[in-house]
Formats: C-alpha cells, structure tokens, sequence
C-alpha cells in the first residue's frame, strides 16, 4: 500500500476552506476536516504533494506530515489521516505536532471565514441620469465585520448645476456611512449621510444673517436613509427612503427639506436578465423661504428592464409616466455600473 506525505497544516486548511459548512463551526475536530478531503487515487494523491511543496517546499517546525492511504475505494475518509504513518521514524513522531494543535490550526482557518459569511469586501461604483437629477455618478463599498453584517459607506457626486452656486462651483456632494444586514435573501441597509453645498442650506449668511444663495457650506445637510433589498431565485425587490434635511441655516431664510423614497419589484427571466415595476417619490417636506411653499416635485411610475454579466457589470433603464398633476413629460433614467 502506498503512502504519500504532504504538510498537515496546509492540507487541513485547504479542507476547512473547501467545506462551506465547517466555516461556520468554532472548534473544528481533525475528523471534520480530514473527511472534507477526497482524492481519487494514489497519482491524485502525489500531484496534491507536489503542488502542496511546490507552495511550501522548506516546511518550517511545525509542519509535519500526515500520512495518506490508498483506501480500496481510492477515497480518503477521516480513518486514512494520522499524524504519521506506521513506517515513520521514532523521530519523526516525536516531534510531530499534537492532535489539538492541528485542530487549532484548521479551526482558525475556518473562522476565517466563518466570522464574515465567507463574504469579502466589495466596491460598485454608478454611473447614473435621470430626467430630474441630471447626472450623478455614484459608490458604495462594503467591508464585512461579522457573519452577517458588513460595515457599508457610499457617496454621490452631483454634477447638476442648479445644485450648486454657480456653473462648476459649489456642486453639491453626499457623503456616508452605515450598515448591511443579511438576512436569509435580503440585505437591509440603514446609512446617515451629510451633504455638502448650499441646496439645502441657502449658501452663506450675509452680515443680516440672511442666506445669500452663494457660497457652499460643509454638512449643508444631513439625510438618514434605509434601503432594502431582495434577491430570490426568482424575484427581485428594492425600498428606498431617504430624508434630505437641512442642517446648516436650518431656522433662516431658504432652508430646505426633501423625502425622496422608491419602490420596485420585478421577475428574473436568468441570472442575466430581469422586468419589473419602478414607483418614485420626490417630494420638497419643508420650505422657509419667503413666500415659500412645499409640492411634490414628481411622481413616476413605469417599466424597468436589468441587464448584467458575469464579471460583475450591469445596466438598467427605466421609464414611464410623470403622474403628479401639473407636471408634463415622461421620466427616464439610466443605470450602469461595476461591481468588484
């Protein structure tokens, strides 16, 4: 019967990270991981030991070998590992590594995993236009903290002029930061952004302390917002609501308030390709200017269609109607980004 000889830790690694249901196990016996590990027969088995050597051919102290059997079915079961084979030397087994330690070093290979889901982190970055909001290039970045909750923050740049002070200044800009829960096949993700500009806040004061509409002011605003999203075998879901307040000037003269919040849901044909349903609100809550008055800047309601690849790409178009009374023309908008 042939044995092979190949590095304990790394074979126990190499098993923990193959088997998603040990990922989640704090203490991870030698069996389990063993048992995670099939090899076909004994030519299977050396190419594992040389690949192995080739990552690692001068093992340091401590990564002694284990002994591989050709079983009669040529698969390795959790009996076929031990820490050295019945022709090692007395001195190889004297200073082979104790049963815990390798448990040790397999448990902390899956908790590795285990404490993010096996998730890592995420960048996606937006390019977007609508007929309101012009055109806004957007990013979120995600970087897991536990099994199922990532650290999550996200900007928009604005790039409409009539957000800003004048063309190319004081351009209004949101900044970031919250949490993505997981949860079964949703993600739900409360965030607390800050503005930056004059749109909510009126722009400087003047030496009346009356806003003067120019200059941008830092955290012009604040906007908590919550998003949820769904992603089913078959269905696919998205909320949004977002409160944009004004921060800066709050009490003076061209202080503005927004509720801007969404609904769709639609039907995945594949992985590639979706349809569904798209609702939209924008709608100025609060208005100290003189004279002033709140509305409901818009109201749309229409089809969308999701396009994606792969490799992480994806574009969605949505349009339809304009259905808030005094408002005339049809809404679009336009979606394309990159996750990776």
């Amino acid at each position: 019967m042939k044995k092979t000889y190949i590095h304990a830790p790394l074979v126990l690694a190499i098993a923990a990270a193959s088997a998603p249901a040990m990922a989640k196990s704090d203490a991870l016996p030698v069996s389990s991981a063993a048992s995670a590990l099939a090899i076909a027969d004994d030519e299977a088995a050396i190419e594992l030991a040389e690949r192995l050597d080739a990552i690692a051919p001068d093992a340091a102290a401590g990564s002694e070998t284990i002994a591989l059997e050709s079983t009669a079915t040529g698969t390795l079961g959790a009996s076929d590992f031990a820490l050295t084979s019945a022709s090692a030397s007395a001195s190889a087994a004297a200073t082979a590594p104790a049963s815990s330690e390798i448990a040790v070093t397999a448990a902390a290979a899956a908790a590795a995993q285990g404490e993010t889901g096996g998730r890592s982190d995420s960048f996606t970055v937006t390019l977007n236009q609508d007929a309101f909001f012009g055109f806004y290039p957007a990013f979120n970045g995600l970087i897991p903290i536990s099994d199922n909750v990532d650290f999550s923050f996200y900007g928009i740049i604005w790039t409409t002029d009539a957000f800003g002070t004048g063309l190319g200044s004081d351009l209004w800009t949101e900044f970031g930061a919250g949490v993505a829960i997981y949860s079964g096949d949703f993600v739900i993700k409360p965030q607390i952004g800050i503005t930056n500009g004059a749109l909510l806040s009126g722009g400087v004061l003047d030496a009346n302390d009356v806003p003067t509409g120019t200059g941008g002011n830092f955290a012009d605003g604040i906007v908590p917002s919550l998003t949820v999203n769904y992603s089913g075998e078959m269905f696919e879901a998205e909320f949004y609501g977002g409160y944009y307040a004004a921060l800066r000037n709050r009490n003076d003269d061209a202080a503005l308030d927004f509720l801007h919040t969404w609904i769709n849901a639609g039907y995945k044909f594949s992985d590639n390709v979706s349809a569904g349903a798209h609702y939209e609100l924008l709608s100025n809550t609060r208005n100290t200017f003189p004279g002033g008055s709140t509305a409901v800047a818009y109201q749309w309601v229409g089809p969308y269609v999701q396009f994606s690849t792969d490799n992480g790409f994806f574009a969605r178009f949505t349009a339809g109607a304009d259905i808030e009374d005094g408002n005339d023309g049809d809404f679009y908008k336009l979606t394309a980004g990159f996750s990776f």
